[in-house]
This record gives C-alpha cells, structure tokens and sequence, in this order.
C-alpha cells in the first residue's frame, strides 16, 4: 500500500481532519529535582507526521515518555484529541489510541515474530478481533507474515524495527510515538524503515517521530520542531526548518536550499505554515 496521489508525503490523508491530534501546553517535566522541558507547549496535527530534532539533550525522549504516561509532568496539560491525559497510567494512554515505540528494541528475543506481534493486543478480549488485526498487520507488512515463525532474536536490528511497527498497530492506534527509529542502522536499512512509517501514516496514523538523523527525519515529516535546551526553539513545515540558516548551520551541518531534492532514502516535506 501507498500514499495516494492527493497525499504530500508525510501530510495528512485527503478528508482528513484539520483539529490537531496532540495539544501540549506549558509542560514541566523531568527527573529528580532537574527539570527537562521547561515551558512547552506545540500541537501535533492530526493525519500528518511531525517530526521533532534537536541535540543530544534537549528532551526530545523525555518529551515522548511523559506524552504515553511513562514520566509524570510536573506541570502543563496534555490532551489527545481533546481529552486530557493527566493522571492516566500509560495502560490508559494505550487504551485511548496512543503507542509508544521505544528507541531500544523491546521484542522478545526467545519468541517468535508473530508471537510478538500478538502481544502488541494483549488488552484484546476478543480472540476473533485479535485474529484480524494480526492479518491486517501481516497485510500491510508481508515482511513480518514471512518472518513469522523465526525467533525474533535472530532479526536484524532494522528487521526488528519493522516488527516493533506491526506489533504497534495491533491495537490499531490513533496516535503513534517513534523515539529514534534509525537509530544503529544503515542508510539502506533506515530507507526501509522511514518507508514503514510513511506506510502507517498513509493508513491514517498520525505520528510523532523523534529522530537524531535531523536531515532524514525532517524530510519524511510535514511538520517539524526543534527542541534545544527543553525548549521549543522553532515549528514550522519540515521544509522550512530544514532551510531555516541558523538551525541548518547548528543541526544540519548547513541548510538545505529549495533547489535541492530529496537525498536517497528520504521523503519530502510538505510546506506549511512557520510559527
């Protein structure tokens, strides 16, 4: 399955709502006494993927783990489709449509892949349902209906990523969080990946993607952010932060100008509106 032709890659599918997904508002959070994010606030809009980079430090993960209820904020308002999150536990957070995809592989190394990716709806009552998500997700990744019966141990890293995807939507999601999925792989393999997560957005998931690989990240995004210092230093469409000259000379290793396209293995960003 593909993005349709009305679709700019990483946009919101035709018909989709123009209501964001995600509303952060002055959000404190951290660990310990230190605090991470101060003061952030940004919305995520609904049917697209948003991308958010910055360096090592920013709060970029801490941002991801307080959204699916991991961390609790210290201060601030977070609302997924317009019902607050405070307070809930993260088994709450699943159940309301959002899944958080960790940056460290989290399979079981001992089962099998389809083992695997059943758990992903070990809150489904209903064997039948749980049935059909499977087959809905083996469909859209025939890769992983292959690998079923393997030990996910014996997958590459980036094989595993793909499993982590499928294993994600079986609980079929509104809402998906990715912490650095390129993370340890290579550039044909993250290829792959990035063409995973275009996949889960063309069936109408919004993601929130959290990537080091700025560059790659932006370009598969419609919308983008930058995080420095657990600050929100700039929105925009992915292009436009990927152009902007002052966040191209500190992230980017300079920016990128309208005439140049796409590099391999990446997705092109759809302009909007900068903040």
């Amino acid at each position: 399955m593909h993005p349709t032709r009305d679709q700019a890659p990483g946009g919101p599918p035709a018909g989709a709502s123009h209501d964001p997904a995600l509303v952060i508002e002055g959000l404190v959070c951290g660990y310990g006494g230190g605090d991470v994010l101060h003061d952030v606030s940004l919305s995520v809009p609904a049917g697209a993927i948003t991308c958010v980079v910055g360096p090592n430090g920013a709060g970029k993960s801490t941002l991801l783990a307080t959204i699916s209820g991991l961390l609790r904020p210290k201060r601030g308002t977070i609302k997924l489709h317009g019902e607050s999150l405070a307070g809930k536990s993260p088994r709450q957070i699943l159940d309301m449509g959002l899944v958080h995809v960790q940056q460290n592989h989290s399979l079981f190394r001992d089962m099998t892949v389809r083992e695997n990716v059943e758990l992903g709806g070990y809150i489904l009552r209903d064997h039948a349902l749980l049935l059909r998500r499977r087959g809905y997700v083996e469909e859209m990744f025939p890769q992983v209906a292959q690998w079923a019966g393997q030990k996910a141990g014996s997958l590459s890293g980036g094989q595993q990523r793909l499993v982590e995807f499928a294993r994600c939507l079986m609980l079929d999601p509104s809402l998906v969080l990715l912490d650095e999925p390129s993370m340890g792989l290579s550039p044909k393999v993250l290829r792959t990946v990035f063409d995973a997560a275009r996949l889960m957005n063309a069936q109408g998931k919004t993601i929130l993607l959290v990537e080091q690989n700025a560059r790659a990240g932006l370009r598969l995004s419609a919308h983008g952010i930058v995080l420095e210092n657990g600050r929100v230093r700039l929105t925009g469409s992915g292009r436009e932060i990927l152009e902007h000259p002052e966040i191209g000379a500190l992230y980017l290793g300079g920016a990128v100008t309208r005439a140049s396209g796409p590099a391999p293995g990446d997705g092109g960003g759809a302009p909007g509106a900068a903040h």
